[in-house]
């Protein structure tokens, strides 16, 4: 039989705060265990919590990002379960009131996938397995985390959408300044609620959640390998059961974490320790106004006002960080195109292998470097040259130009006298170039040879074609 696949998401991501949402402890990664720790985040009985401003701004612009509707009221809730790593046995969240509602998210192919929400909450604590005989120990420093969750509706169908859409989701929260969304670090996860049904059927199958999943490829093996087990289940005649599956990366497959025959009470009720949140239209024109350009924009400015292609505007904002260092430099010269290339070709090329980079060189000395060329003080090759010692030097590349006598000086006249003995020495090859163009570049070559590269290729060109096609 064949299957339709149905797919939702829940997306977690940490919000870029300095301190935690509901106390003043520190939101970092990678400190001593329980360092960032306070009554508040470790639920010590009588602790009260106070809402983080810069968390509910940055949920705000997440909305944004995403069209979402954005609520003039909303409620922090208690979200009742008991988890040794959330010692209050409760997790501030939102679930009547959210702050955004609705949203979407238009792919490539056009398909628009709709977002049911986007929702403020707090992490919990991490814990660390030791062993069966020892036990676990908790680390609170992610308790207290803001968090914002995205919930889609189940509008995918495949892995491949959800992989575009994950993407499209982080692309936007890095450069709108919401979140880091370093996977690896945990600062972005994603759980996928799956399920299949008869083709063309209108009622939803039972659904399978997978959680936590924290790459783009583990999303999409977890999936794949889901449908898969879902499809032999459904053709043998059994059927799948409603639980919670956990994805073993290593082993390429998922096992049953718990049961979940029927959707869990959670016993939502509003926070009586913080105060419903009211949020104006000068609130959210202010976060509007001060929102940056998103990648999607920054595409179609790249492509319709500096003429870039549509493959080369993507790959300038696939990073952030890139995207901003190509802004800087057509803002101190205006050739985007020329700048593109530099970027695309030869700066990226120094960074390949490595997974965070930056440039070896800021963008005032790249934008000498490429002026150079352009004036002809320099050939690209040796433009290139200066780009290698500009990583090991703070000095400007017209300084080291001059220092490494790599400024062009070659006159006409010289130039000239190398082609007049070349023609003298080589009358074959003469003959070669005056019958087959290609030939033409051996006789360049050597004129560039004998100038240490420095001739003006324009020049050399023009030269030749006067000497020796005596055009």
């Amino acid at each position: 039989m064949q299957y339709d696949v149905v797919i939702g998401l829940e997306i977690h991501a940490e919000l870029k705060t300095k301190t935690k949402v509901f106390c003043s402890c520190k939101n970092e990664f990678g400190a001593m265990p329980n360092a960032n720790t306070c009554p508040v985040c470790t639920g010590m009985p009588g602790a009260l919590p106070i809402i983080n401003k810069k968390a509910v701004e940055l949920c705000i612009k997440a909305g944004l990002c995403f069209d979402c509707k954005i609520s003039d009221y909303a409620v922090m809730e208690r979200k009742n379960y008991f988890y040794p790593d959330l010692s209050k046995a409760y997790q501030i969240s939102q679930m009547v009131y959210p702050i955004c509602v609705g949203g979407h998210i238009d792919l490539e192919s056009g398909k628009r996938m709709r977002l049911n929400r986007i929702h403020l909450e707090e992490d919990a604590g991490k814990l660390t397995h030791i062993s069966k005989s020892i036990g676990s120990l908790v680390d609170y420093n992610r308790g207290g985390t803001p968090l914002i969750e995205i919930v889609t509706e189940p509008d995918f169908s495949s892995a491949s959408e959800v992989d575009e859409f994950l993407k499209r989701v982080r692309e936007a929260l890095v450069f709108a300044g919401i979140a880091d969304c370093k996977m690896e670090e945990g600062g972005m996860r994603c759980d996928v609620n799956l399920s299949l049904k008869p083709q063309g059927s209108k009622e939803f199958g039972t659904r399978t959640e997978m959680k936590n999943l924290n790459s783009f490829k583990s999303v999409t093996r977890a999936i794949e390998y889901e449908i898969k087990r879902q499809t032999e289940v459904l053709n043998s005649g059994e059927k799948v059961m409603q639980e919670t599956r956990k994805w073993d990366d290593a082993k390429g497959k998922n096992m049953t974490m718990r049961s979940k025959e029927e959707a869990q009470d959670y016993r939502y009720f509003p926070d009586p320790d913080i105060l419903p949140i009211s949020i104006t239209d000068g609130d959210v024109k202010k976060i509007k106004d001060e929102m940056p350009q998103l990648p999607a924009q920054r595409r179609a400015k790249y492509i319709e006002e500096y003429g870039l292609t549509a493959q080369d505007a993507k790959q300038l904002t696939t990073s952030k960080y890139v995207s901003d260092y190509f802004e800087n430099c057509v803002a101190l010269l205006n050739l985007p195109k020329k700048i593109s290339n530099w970027i695309l070709t030869d700066l990226l090329r120094l960074v390949k292998d490595q997974e965070e980079f930056v440039f070896p060189i800021d963008e005032k000395r790249l934008v000498q470097i490429i002026q150079m060329v352009e004036d002809k003080k320099v050939t690209k090759a040796l433009g290139l040259e200066l780009l290698e010692l500009c990583q090991s030097s703070e000095k400007m590349p017209e300084e080291l130009a001059k220092e490494h006598n790599m400024i062009a000086n070659i006159t006409a006249q010289q130039i000239e006298e190398i082609l007049v003995k070349f023609i003298s020495d080589n009358p074959k090859a003469v003959e070669d170039a005056k019958s087959d163009p290609k030939a033409m570049g051996f006789i360049i070559g050597h004129v560039m040879k004998c100038t240490q590269g420095k001739a003006n290729g324009a020049l050399v060109r023009q030269l030749v074609d006067k000497l020796i096609l005596q055009k």
